[in-house]
């Protein structure tokens, strides 16, 4: 099994896309139950 240039840098660029949505979703999330909490009247 061999990897041409292609194939790798496809692969990586994959991997940067995955980690950089989890990123976002990461932040959203983030931002989303911060605004939640500062409305809870407790």
């Amino acid at each position: 099994m061999t990897f041409d240039s292609v194939t790798l840098s496809g692969a990586i660029m994959g991997i940067i896309g995955f980690i950089a949505a989890l990123g976002l979703v990461g932040t959203v999330f983030a931002f989303w139950s911060m605004g939640r909490q500062a409305y809870r009247k407790d």
